[in-house]
């Protein structure tokens, strides 16, 4: 098969680029079209790879502020036509499955999320301090994009989400079916330490962006006088460090490499927004530590109330200091919390993206009915 990758745009480091990066080491020789690339924002070795840009990528100020182009990226993706290829397989959280492609091929989408700024404004905008008139002016835009958001929905061929709460979206907003498989987590990266090794401190790694709800976590410990460690950047650390009381460290940006042993000695990780799925809660039950999360989103996938961390009912701060005041991190095992993190092993990723592939491509050339067969469960079997 020849495949083709598309994602939306490489202008920043997330959890949809860690999905992008497995994908391109499992299909090498696939070319990556994306709407723009900012070379020095992106990691060196992107520039080894065969990168299709769209024509936004030239327009002025776009590889720092691409949300100012908004409107455009429908345009730009609908204008896109895909050929010579037997299989697209594209990483979306924003527009990049409106793209154009011959009926003889098939348009797999890895869904994020149906595009969030769209479909979930208000949650999106949380924190954003906008003010009324420019809400008011982007609710008429938003309308039109989910008009041609779902429009573009209907011409994928098979939909993938990365966890229930996704699959659950899917099919609300898009009136599709589609098969869950959790993103890819390195999880050998990380290693559980002693006990008494663990240190007197909890943890917060993300973004410093408004609906991360960093805020509720400061505001939390603040108030109960829990040491808590922010380890991200972000454009919201200025508002968020004006929150803060003297038990909040912000490291800023922690490099890859030191994330394991910071993972490991905190007594639990706090996560505290609505998330999609979430790698960080998966590293740190990688490295034996409990997690603390909105019972929400993929926290509801990833954190096994009671036996790998809690979740807190509503994202307030007085529902997570309840559940936060009453915690005691040494209830929880740690090799059992492990057990459960590798349950989304980069591997199993692998395995199920390859097996879905084929799987789909195998019934469309012979003209069956596809439906998934989850490798993993069958050789649990």
């Amino acid at each position: 098969m020849k495949i083709a990758l598309v994602h939306d745009w490489l202008n920043q480091i997330g959890g949809a680029e860690d999905v992008l990066e497995a994908l391109k080491r499992n299909y090498p020789i696939s070319p990556v079209y994306t709407s723009i690339f900012a070379k020095t924002l992106m990691p060196a070795h992107y520039r080894d790879w065969e990168i299709r840009t769209l024509w936004i990528n030239r327009l002025p100020g776009i590889h720092r502020r691409h949300q100012v182009y908004l409107p455009l990226y429908p345009l730009a993706w609908n204008k896109l036509e895909i050929d010579n290829f037997d299989v697209i397989l594209s990483n979306k959280s924003g527009f990049c499955h409106g793209l154009r492609f011959p009926s003889e091929s098939l348009h797999i989408c890895y869904c994020l999320t149906p595009t969030r700024y769209v479909w979930q404004l208000d949650n999106y905008l949380a924190g954003e301090d906008l003010g009324k008139t420019a809400t008011l002016l982007l609710k008429p835009l938003v309308a039109l994009l989910k008009r041609w958001d779902y429009s573009a929905a209907q011409r994928v061929t098979h939909f993938i989400a990365i966890s229930t709460a996704v699959r659950e979206r899917i099919s609300r907003f898009y009136r599709r079916e589609s098969t869950v498989i959790f993103p890819p987590v390195e999880t050998a990266r990380f290693a559980s330490i002693d006990s008494e090794d663990v240190e007197d401190y909890y943890l917060v790694v993300s973004r410093l962006i408004p609906y991360k709800r960093i805020d509720l976590a400061i505001q939390a410990a603040t108030e109960l006088g829990l040491k808590l460690k922010i380890a991200g950047a972000g454009r919201d650390r200025e508002r968020l460090q004006a929150l803060a009381g003297a038990n909040i460290e912000f490291l800023g940006f922690v490099p890859e490499a030191e994330l394991p042993r910071l993972l490991a000695r905190c007594k639990a990780l706090i996560f505290p927004g609505l998330e999609d799925f979430g790698i960080a809660p998966v590293q740190a039950q990688a490295a034996g530590r409990p997690v603390i999360a909105f019972g929400a989103g993929g926290a509801l996938d990833t954190v096994v109330p009671g036996v790998t961390g809690e979740h807190f009912p509503e994202m307030t701060i007085d529902s997570l200091k309840e559940v936060w005041r009453n915690f005691d991190e040494r209830a929880y095992n740690p090799q059992e919390i492990r057990r459960h993190a590798r349950k989304f092993d980069t591997s199993l990723f692998v395995k199920r993206i390859n097996a879905f592939v084929e799987q789909a491509w195998r019934a469309r050339t012979s003209n069956q009915k596809f439906q998934y067969r989850d490798p993993v469960i069958a050789t649990e079997r």
